[in-house]
């Protein structure tokens, strides 16, 4: 039995852990669907993992309630990708992988000082240089079925990021917009930001969504209910939602640019 490359990153929250994965996939010269692609520890609401599987369809992707079958999927993979979060053990790979061998790559910022990735990584790769902190409030949400109006949405995220709901290092969301797409939404603290980024994922234009949505929000003194009365106040009716549906049904129809 061939063992595959099994790569455990880790690193601050925000440093680039799934962009670093995400890169390597891309650049990879075997196929898609001998890939997997792991982060546990994050319960529904897991953001990396939808990302991942809508650039990358034919990957391997597993979810926290998947081990058992995880492990059994590593036998046959070419590359396999666990990431943890800041949140959890270094140790949990190990319990994870039931003492296979891997490779531990951490990505870090540049000005961190040495820390307990130093000592555990077998390869330290230099990350974004964001405000790391290691030690932090995390705020998650899962908005499954839930869709929310573009404008409120850009809003609700200069408002998060600029302050309104404590001190944001890091938050990233995936959300179901009233055009019918999927928008992901990526913030790192010390980064210039990007505009939102359409998901590689069919418009749904027939009732509230059936697919992942959600947000996680990395800080100090986070106000949670602020934040979650506030996304309330943002999402659709379902009169609105099939208003809008509609209209996006129409444009489409005569050709006209959505």
């Amino acid at each position: 039995m061939t063992v595959p490359l099994i790569n455990v990153v880790a690193g601050p929250a925000g440093s680039g852990k799934t962009a670093w994965i995400h890169q390597q996939i891309q650049d990879t010269a075997v196929e898609d669907e001998n890939i997997i692609y792991f982060s546990p520890g994050t319960g529904k609401v897991s953001i990396d993992k939808n990302r991942i599987a809508a650039d990358f369809p034919k990957i391997k992707v597993f979810s926290d309630t998947q081990e058992v079958d995880l492990l059994k999927a590593i036998t046959e993979a070419k590359a396999v990708y666990i990431e943890l979060g800041f949140y959890l053990q270094l140790s949990t790979n190990t319990t994870i992988l039931n003492n296979l061998s891997y490779r531990a790559v951490a990505i870090l910022p540049a000005h961190l000082p040495d820390s307990e990735y130093h000592v555990w990584a077998d390869e330290i790769i230099l990350g974004v240089r964001a405000q790391t902190i290691l030690s932090s409030h995390l705020w998650r949400l899962a908005t499954n079925t839930q869709v929310i109006d573009e404008d409120s949405l850009t809003e609700f995220w200069y408002e998060l990021t600029h302050g309104a709901y404590g001190h944001v290092t890091r938050a990233k969301a995936i959300f179901d917009v009233n055009d019918g797409r999927s928008i992901y939404c990526d913030f790192v603290a010390g980064v210039p930001q990007a505009g939102f980024l359409e998901l590689n994922l069919p418009r749904h234009l027939e009732g509230r969504p059936g697919r992942f949505s959600g947000i996680e929000v990395v800080g100090e003194n986070l106000h949670e209910d602020a934040l979650k009365q506030t996304l309330s106040d943002c999402f659709l009716s379902d009169s609105l939602i099939k208003q809008y549906q509609q209209q996006v049904k129409q444009m489409l129809l005569e050709g006209t640019q959505v």
